[in-house]
């Protein structure tokens, strides 16, 4: 089982990392292009250098590596770049390289092909590697099975600490990263997890089995959304994170790296669906399908600023008498947006990184209210001044002032609670928030401050 102390094992990663720095990667010299005779320490370094190059370089290049070395660099590519590059390499080379890659990197690759293509290099592998790797691809992309490792060192519980330990040592070229052994019982049942320190420093002819009894097992199951694994993992600070069946059979584990790429393109996702864009939408996307994914939101908008258009044509007699309000108009929904995207950028942070009751969810709205009562007051005070000196007529500085704080206290609130609203709904809290948003500030704030203005100054 799963303990905080696991996380002593970082120095084994460290030697890891050390053995493949000491190994140079380069170009071979029949797909270099001119003055390029570089050498990586690192596949990640490779492939940055790879995704620069033509994609006949790159094809070239993985061709004629070591197929090791081509392995690791097509790991470390972009994911649209590594299917270009499958698709144009002979299916015995691609294949060969396939079957040298982690399970799981392997099954994030082939799930990008398309499927006839996907086939064709399966059926190129011998066929452990391929029922591996079709096993894998038929579980969901998102779940813990869809990113879990299958190559991970089991240990049998009766075995004694120096069995385990010329077990592993069998095992350690083969396998990716063996932070921990994976104790399980005859019908493979997880019982227990011991990091290679806990091994190592065990008693001489100590029973593996007795080492892990009595610890809390700390696992996911295979259908785990994969954002809390990655919540999870963080949290307790493993290196990985066994993953069970409903049965209690160990089927593989989620490792650190893994999650911090899930980590990345969660924020990327939600960086992108603030504002609208598609969550895959990379430079890399044709442009085309770029068009049909935005298009639909780019027309939600349109409508939303209609809204906001039509508040300023009612009050189209006021800002004639006074031409000074529609200078400063702008300002209050500016400012108040700018409010709300601070309180919708936290709330869609906190529900990414952390599952909220439905109490604690709103009480982080009122807190974001208290916020927006503040910094609103004293901005209030600061466009009172403002507004005073600009036009000469302390109304104008009272209306100004006070819309201003209206729409703040608004748009914090409603930037706290429109995700909460769509996770309700059942929709990506981030998802086009930033338009509902700006929609909100701009008609409210437009209302509020020449709706004041007509009462108070005309």
């Amino acid at each position: 089982m799963e303990e905080k102390r696991v996380a002593d094992v970082a120095p084994d990663r460290a030697d890891i990392d050390k053995s493949d720095e000491n190994r140079g990667l380069s170009i071979p010299p029949q797909c270099r292009e001119a003055g390029d005779e570089a050498e990586f320490v690192h596949p990640a370094d490779m492939a940055d250098h790879l995704e620069n190059l033509t994609l006949e370089k790159q094809v070239c290049a993985l061709r004629h590596m070591p197929t090791e070395d081509a392995a690791e660099a097509l790991a470390e590519l972009d994911e649209n770049v590594a299917v270009d590059v499958l698709e144009n390499l002979d299916a015995d080379v691609a294949a060969q390289i396939i079957a040298e890659m982690a399970p799981d990197d392997a099954a994030d690759v082939l799930d990008e092909l398309d499927e006839e293509h996907r086939d064709v290099l399966l059926n190129h592998l011998n066929r452990e590697d391929s029922e591996e790797l079709r096993n894998l691809l038929n579980f969901d992309p998102d779940s813990a099975a869809g990113v879990m490792n299958t190559e991970l060192i089991l240990l049998e519980e009766d075995w004694t600490a120096d069995q385990a330990i010329a077990h592993i040592r069998s095992q350690m070229e083969e396998k990716e990263s063996p932070y921990y052994g994976y104790v399980v019982d005859r019908g493979d049942k997880l019982v227990g997890v011991l990091s290679l320190r806990d091994l190592m420093l065990a008693r001489p002819g100590s029973i593996v089995g007795e080492a892990v009894a009595g610890r809390k097992l700390i696992t996911v199951r295979y259908d785990t959304e994969k954002g809390e694994v990655a919540n999870l993992l963080s949290h307790y600070n493993f290196m990985a994170l066994p993953v069970v069946d409903y049965q209690g059979h160990i089927m593989g584990v989620v490792t650190y790296d893994d999650i911090m790429d899930i980590i990345h393109d969660e924020a990327s996702a939600d960086l992108l669906g603030m504002v609208g864009a598609d969550p895959e939408e990379t430079v890399d996307t044709p442009w085309a399908e770029s068009v049909r994914k935005r298009l639909p939101w780019l027309v939600v908008n349109m409508f939303n600023s209609a809204i906001s258009a039509s508040v300023v044509y009612m009050f189209e007699g006021s800002i004639a008498q006074m031409a000074a309000l529609a200078v400063l108009m702008p300002m209050v929904a500016n400012q108040a947006g700018n409010t709300g995207q601070q309180a919708l950028a936290v709330m869609i942070r906190q529900l990414a990184t952390d599952r909220f009751d439905a109490r604690k969810s709103w009480l982080a709205v009122l807190r974001e209210a208290k916020i927006g009562m503040v910094t609103g007051c004293f901005m209030a005070l600061l466009a009172f001044a403002g507004a005073w000196l600009f036009t000469g007529n302390p109304l104008v500085g009272t209306v100004m002032g006070g819309a201003l704080l209206c729409d703040m206290l608004l748009g914090a609130v409603a930037g706290g609670s429109i995700p909460l609203v769509f996770r309700a709904l059942g929709r990506d809290p981030a998802q086009a928030s930033s338009i509902f948003l700006t929609t909100i500030t701009d008609g409210c704030g437009f209302f509020i401050f020449l709706g004041m203005a007509s009462l108070l100054v005309l």
